[in-house]
């Protein structure tokens, strides 16, 4: 039977080995995972974006270096986001030049100085300097609220109702699937423009919506016709108030109606305030 003898220089060596080893493994198991702040939304105050067809708020919100929730916010534009080909849209904040989502400063005050005990002394003997002042600092102001343009009481526009029928719904201000009113009728009852205007979009991209019409009367009004079986009109084409544009249907609602629109520089208000009484 053979022995084999291991030396103690040997035995040293090899648990050196094995503790580099180790601590090699150990230090390649560790990973630093950096991440990323987003960066904040970069106000360009007196520059404006046109919306063009197939432009999504994000898409536009993206492009100029700022956040889609300021974006809306800065235009008065409420969920689901909903933005129409050649609507101009504000890339800062307002008036006031505050950029959305800054963040606030705060500060916290420091405590008063606590009793010193003296050495020799039974008692604690507080300190004859005076209170250091709370170390405080003003808070920066918060970001103001760009406030939604006044609805005009006259429109510059002369409008008549786009299709007969019982009014079914009516504008509910600030919710997203009330922005017009809706119109009961049969399917492929005839819809017509509320007043002379060119057709900015005709197209079923925006959802909720279906076929959907949108017709511009100036810089300043719009007036859109959704939920049509078949459209009859095409982007820029010039049509006269009471021109049928499309047919009415279902598209994107449960019944046959018209859902109407009418927006003042991008924003929608109330048909009801500009359409003749009946």
């Amino acid at each position: 039977m053979t022995i084999t003898l291991i030396s103690r220089h040997t035995v040293a060596r090899t648990a050196i080995l094995c503790l580099a080893v180790a601590t090699l493994l150990s230090a390649c198991a560790k990973t630093t995972v950096v991440r990323e702040t987003p960066a904040p939304s970069i106000a360009k105050p007196g520059v404006t974006a046109v919306v063009k067809r197939g432009d999504t708020l994000y898409r536009i919100a993206s492009a100029n270096g700022v956040q889609a929730k300021d974006l809306a916010a800065w235009n008065g534009i409420a969920e689901p986001y909903t933005i129409y080909p050649g609507q101009r849209l504000k890339l800062y904040p307002g008036s006031s030049g505050a950029v959305a989502s800054a963040p606030v400063a705060s500060s916290k005050a420091r405590s008063e100085r606590p009793s010193v005990p003296v050495a020799g002394t039974a008692k604690p003997v507080t300190s004859t300097a005076a209170a250091k002042p709370a170390d405080t600092k003003p808070a920066a102001p918060k970001p103001a609220v760009p406030k939604p343009a006044p609805v005009p009481a006259e429109s510059s526009v002369k409008w008549r109702w786009p299709a007969d029928g019982e009014l079914i719904s009516r504008y509910v201000a600030g919710e997203p699937t009330k922005q017009g009113i809706g119109i009961a009728g049969s399917s492929g009852a005839a819809v017509r423009a509320a007043a002379d205007g060119v057709v900015v979009y005709s197209g079923s991209g925006l959802v909720g919506y279906g076929e959907l019409v949108i017709i511009k009367h100036n810089d300043e009004w719009l007036s859109a016709y959704g939920h049509n079986r078949t459209r009859l009109v095409n982007e820029g084409q010039l049509v006269k108030a009471g021109q049928q544009v499309a047919e009415m249907g279902r598209s994107g609602a449960p019944r046959d109606m018209l859902h109407f629109e009418v927006r003042y520089n991008g924003k929608p208000v109330d048909p009801l305030l500009y359409l003749p009484k009946r």
